[in-house]
């Protein structure tokens, strides 16, 4: 009986933290926190008659998709980094690209505009196209390689060799005591 009760308890503490997982660091583990502050967010919302039930719906959705991809980088690179992520609908890439990119001609790993590297599609109820905004020492590093593809365009402009092969996250960096 002792044993049920403390696995129903470990259970409901990690349902009540949202799934938390203390593998991650603190970075890690501070963008899944605002996540859930934004679902909370999205739910006082709804239960206040503010937006929609479609609204709710698709940034319920969109915010699954987002932690997915959070734990999935978190989990495949070992680092307690992450970068900008954006998750947007087929409808919504508009939103980030002047002229949106045709979604079946995305490659895992190609970098659009010098601003987003595409990470890959996942679906949370809808499918979301979800990007990495690249910080300003990649896209400087990008942009004198000359590794970009045009947003319009159906294929990558890439120069140099291995640049469609770049990682989804950057390398952990290493400071000197």
């Amino acid at each position: 009986m002792t044993v049920f009760l403390s696995c129903v308890c470990s259970l409901g503490a990690t349902q009540a933290g949202g799934g938390r997982d203390e593998t991650f660091g603190p970075v890690v583990r501070a963008y899944l926190g605002y996540l859930r502050n934004e679902q909370e967010v999205v739910d006082d919302r709804v239960s206040r008659h503010e937006v929609s039930v479609a609204y709710y719906r698709r940034n319920s959705n969109r915010i699954r998709a987002l932690r997915q991809m959070a734990i999935r980088i978190a989990r495949e690179s070992g680092n307690d980094y992450l970068p900008e992520l954006e998750a947007v609908a087929r409808d919504e890439l508009g939103l980030l690209f002047v002229r949106p990119p045709r979604p079946e001609t995305l490659l895992v790993g190609e970098v659009l505009r010098s601003t987003f590297r595409f990470l890959g599609t996942l679906r949370s109820g809808e499918v979301f196209y979800v990007f990495a905004r690249l910080d300003p020492y990649e896209q400087s590093d990008l942009m004198g390689k000359g590794v970009d593809r045009p947003a319009n365009s159906g294929a990558p402009t890439k120069t140099g060799p291995g640049s469609a092969a770049k990682s989804a996250t950057r390398s952990r960096r290493v400071t000197s005591p």
